[in-house]
């Protein structure tokens, strides 16, 4: 009956998170597809706003996969930053294709150009005004470009908006097919970071992790095969907890020590003695090495 309830309780959170990775998806997608509109309706304030209070729905949803919250707040920052940025160029491709779609053809002749103030390295725009062979101005903002490309006197072919709310644009700028792929890029994207963070989270990723950590490492055995050592498992778990006594930490506040010393013990089975003494495993940037602090990025799960 008991095994029968443990296979039940393994099975679940794998049948559990698959729906939710795919609802956090179909959510991040109504995001994208819902802030689109809003982009040129709402403010920059108001805008910003909605962005954070998506950050932190996805990181909290995330964080119902099994990952850290640490992972999940980073996995929702780059979801936040991808979405953004396919709204963005979504936006450039619509006004392109608008642009294409109701534009005219017209011969102007730039009469005017000026450069953005210097800022650090950022590249300088040039805005050019153009007037048509008739000598009235091409209607629309001023045409953009991110480089010094054209010279006032120069002759051009571009295409203007008869309502005037878009840019003119040279039929080669106009082209939005490179913005669609790249709003869709920036979509996926983010559509990747949580198929990903539903595998790190997954039992079948745990469970491989827990594999390769449950028994001593190829070092640790060819450390024990060259120094000859016949140390128990238990007296070499009695010398790590004298080490987490008795080591001074470092300026970061860890107990570092070599997995070496220890080659019959696990790093999960370290990490249980390290919790019983009050001190918790670090699980990223040990290069190496098992560090013990009392607080640390994200824990080694213990025996």
């Amino acid at each position: 009956m008991s095994s029968a309830t443990d296979g039940m309780s393994q099975e679940s959170p794998i049948r559990y998170r698959i729906p939710l990775a795919a609802g956090i998806g179909c959510y991040v997608l109504a995001v994208i597809v819902g802030m689109f509109p809003l982009s040129d309706d709402l403010g920059s304030g108001l805008l910003i706003l909605l962005w954070i209070v998506h950050g932190v729905l996805l990181a909290v949803l995330i964080s119902r996969l099994r990952v850290s919250i640490e992972t999940a707040l980073g996995a929702a920052l780059f979801i936040v930053l991808a979405s953004v940025m396919s709204v963005y160029v979504a936006g450039t491709a619509r006004d392109d294709f608008t642009l294409q779609s109701r534009g005219e053809r017209v011969t102007a002749t730039v009469v005017k150009e000026r450069l953005d103030p210097p800022q650090g390295r950022q590249a300088r725009h040039s805005h050019y005004t153009l007037k048509q062979q008739d000598g009235t101005r091409v209607p629309g903002p001023e045409m953009d470009t991110i480089s010094d490309l054209y010279n006032v006197g120069e002759v051009l072919t571009v295409i203007q908006d008869p309502q005037g709310k878009l840019r003119p644009e040279t039929p080669g700028e106009a082209d939005s097919t490179g913005d669609l792929v790249g709003a869709g890029a920036f979509a996926l994207a983010a559509l990747g970071a949580v198929a990903w963070m539903a595998w790190r989270g997954s039992d079948t990723a745990k469970r491989r992790n827990k594999e390769k950590k449950k028994s001593p490492s190829g070092t640790q055995k060819a450390y024990k095969a060259v120094s000859s050592s016949h140390t128990t498992q238990a007296e070499q778990e009695e010398k790590l907890r004298q080490a987490l006594r008795t080591f001074p930490p470092d300026r970061r506040g860890y107990i570092k020590l070599q997995p070496e010393s220890y080659p019959d013990v696990s790093q999960h089975r370290a990490a249980r003695i390290a919790w019983e003494m009050g001190l918790r495993p670090e699980a990223v940037g040990n290069r190496g090495s098992w560090r013990f602090g009392e607080t640390v990025m994200e824990a080694v799960p213990y025996d």
